[in-house]
């Protein structure tokens, strides 16, 4: 399960990762390691209720680490960079 500090006036801004599908699985699949598969996580993304509360919380909080609304670090830069 991702492990976030929230802040008591975060407490329900963040409600989704209640019932984030992640919460549910292995973390691991949502950290791999360098240059490990991303495959898994991203397919419970998929079917995922919270997906786009998920993109949103890790754009507008630069995590540059896992797999957060079914995009790599690398597809969030891209994604961020054409926003710009």
């Amino acid at each position: 399960m991702r492990e976030l500090y929230i802040l008591d006036g975060d407490a329900e801004e963040l409600g989704w990762q209640e019932r984030a599908l992640c919460a549910q699985t292995d973390p691991e699949a949502f950290f791999p390691e360098k240059g490990g598969s991303t495959r898994e996580a991203k397919r419970v993304c998929l079917t995922c209720d919270v997906r786009g509360e998920c993109l949103e919380y890790a754009l507008q909080n630069d995590e540059r680490f896992g797999i957060w609304g079914g995009l790599s670090e690398r597809e969030r830069r891209k994604l961020k960079k054409r926003a710009v």
